[in-house]
């Protein structure tokens, strides 16, 4: 078997016409490329799937629009709109409750806990006391450094009276 026979069985490469027929592969049935490969994304359709979002605005036209309607017309509207009979159900059932920002788009997932007002001011002084310390391990080396200096050259350094407070 040849390569010209493998790739006509994969369908790689065009069946082999006479001068009569039409060269127009979409008619003929042959394929010049496998079956994968000339699957390609469609411009029309989104890489991701988008969450429609409608406006409470828009919310309540159609439930207008749906309640002036007949049955008929009900259908016809959902199929201009793009909609489910499920939308005007549940948008009704919002608008009965009676909750006042119901019919406008809620923000799905995990809500944000509520924000510790003295937990900015805790981290504030948190990072103050770290850079405070940092500072005094840098002090204390520098006057142990001095002491040391003092101590080759043969220099009196007066004593340091410490505090009770002090560690």
């Amino acid at each position: 078997m040849g390569i010209a026979e493998l790739k006509r069985e994969l369908g790689m490469v065009a069946p082999e016409r006479s001068e009569g027929e039409r060269s127009e592969t979409s008619r003929s049935g042959g394929a010049t490329i496998p079956l994968a490969a000339a699957a390609t994304t469609d411009p029309e359709v989104a890489a991701k799937a988008v969450r429609r979002q409608f406006s409470a605005a828009y919310k309540r036209r159609i439930l207008q629009e749906a309640d002036k309607a007949g049955s008929g017309e009900i259908a016809a509207l959902l199929r201009r709109e793009g909609l489910y009979s499920s939308h005007l159900t549940f948008w009704r059932k919002q608008r009965e409750a009676g909750e006042i920002d119901s019919l406008a788009p809620r923000k799905r997932g995990k809500k944000p806990a509520p924000r510790n007002p003295l937990a900015s001011e805790n981290e504030h002084l948190r990072r103050e006391t770290q850079r405070l310390q940092k500072r005094l391990r840098q002090a204390e080396t520098i006057i142990d450094v001095q002491k040391k200096l003092c101590d080759l050259l043969g220099l009196t350094v007066p004593p340091i009276d410490q505090n009770e407070n002090d560690e």
